[in-house]
Formats: C-alpha cells, sequence, structure tokens
C-alpha cells in the first residue's frame, strides 16, 4: 500500500458508494485513492433475493435520494441488494494479480449492479464482468486465502475508524470524508 493514498472504503451495494464512486472517477481524484471492498451489510443472501415490502421501500428511498445528491447519475432501482463478499474478494484478487484491469472490474461491477440490476454474488456474473474489464478467465480461479485475508483486513481497518457507513475516505492525516459529500466537500478533502 502506498502510504501517501487516501483509502476508500466502499461496498458494491450501496448505491451512495456508487455514487461517490462515479464523483470521484468524473474528477479525476480516484487514482489517489486506494480502493477497499467492505460489506456494510454482510448478512445479505447469496444468491440475491428480491426486496419486498418495508425493505424494497428502503431501496426505492435510497436510489431517490441519491439520484437527488448525483442529478444525472444513470441509476436504477434494482430487484435487491445482494451479498458482496464474492465480488469484494474477486476485486481484492484483481488488485493484487492483475491491477491494471482491477478499477475498470471495480467501476463495471457497482454499474452492473446499479445501472443493469445484476446479481454481483453470482459466480457467472462476476466472470463475465472480470472478461468485461479486461481481465483473464483464470482471474477468477486465482481467489485464494491471501485475497480473503486481505479483505478481512480491509474490514477490520474499516471498523477500528468508528465509522459505521460507507462510503467512507481516509486521508493519510486521518482527515475523513464521510457519505456521499458534496462536489465542493469533496474538491476541499483532495485539495489539502
Amino acid at each position: 500500500m502506498n502510504d501517501r493514498l487516501n483509502l476508500l472504503y466502499s461496498d458494491f451495494n450501496c448505491p451512495f458508494c456508487y455514487a461517490m464512486h462515479e464523483r470521484l472517477h468524473e474528477m479525476n481524484v480516484l487514482a489517489r485513492c486506494e480502493w477497499r471492498g467492505v460489506q456494510h451489510a454482510s448478512h445479505l443472501p447469496i444468491p440475491m433475493k428480491p426486496w419486498q415490502g418495508s425493505l424494497g421501500a428502503e431501496l426505492r428511498h435510497e436510489v431517490a435520494v441519491v439520484e437527488r445528491l448525483a442529478p444525472g447519475l444513470p441509476i436504477a432501482l434494482p430487484p435487491g441488494k445482494p451479498n458482496t463478499k464474492p465480488a469484494i474478494e474477486q476485486a481484492v484478487a484483481l488488485l493484487r494479480h492483475d491491477p491494471s484491469h482491477a478499477m475498470t472490474f471495480v467501476r463495471e461491477t457497482y454499474r452492473a449492479f446499479w445501472c443493469e440490476g445484476k446479481d454481483i454474488s453470482d459466480p457467472e456474473v462476476l466472470s463475465r464482468l472480470v472478461e468485461q474489464a479486461g481481465g483473464s478467465p483464470e482471474s477468477m480461479d486465482s481467489i485464494n486465502s491471501e485475497d480473503r485475508r486481505v479483505a478481512h483486513e480491509w474490514e477490520a481497518a474499516w471498523h477500528l475508524t468508528g465509522q459505521a457507513g460507507v462510503p467512507l475516505i481516509v486521508s493519510p492525516e486521518n482527515y475523513l470524508l464521510v457519505g456521499c459529500a458534496p462536489i465542493a466537500d469533496v474538491q476541499r478533502f483532495f485539495s489539502r
């Protein structure tokens, strides 16, 4: 890890994380971050189950809030929320073994879920996303105990920040930017 990079804690199934990821990409500051996938809802099922009732209402509300916070962001209401552990572990494996394709995979995984409603806990979906990002099919088979250990370390480090939500950006000086912050706040954070 480069100790001068900001740590970006994020979860694929969080619409605020998706919006912040796109914002950072558009502002050209994503390269100044080390992306770290974490599960803010590890209890979610594999495969993804459709949300109904109050959970469906919660999901609709989250998408509506993101639409207000990030007008113009392509986003569609997904049928539910998947467990993101498989997608995070795949991202770790790519970041460790095929870094030139890793961040494309991360961005495409957000979009596959938030624009197309794909179940990103499904190994076939993840395999197609790896290939779409330019990675090799062998990348799917390369997830090992070290990748799982790194994902666990990211999770533990996120918990040690004392923040329960995502997205969260931690600067090398330990300044925090929490949530889907307005563009002006992001600019101030990265101008330090």
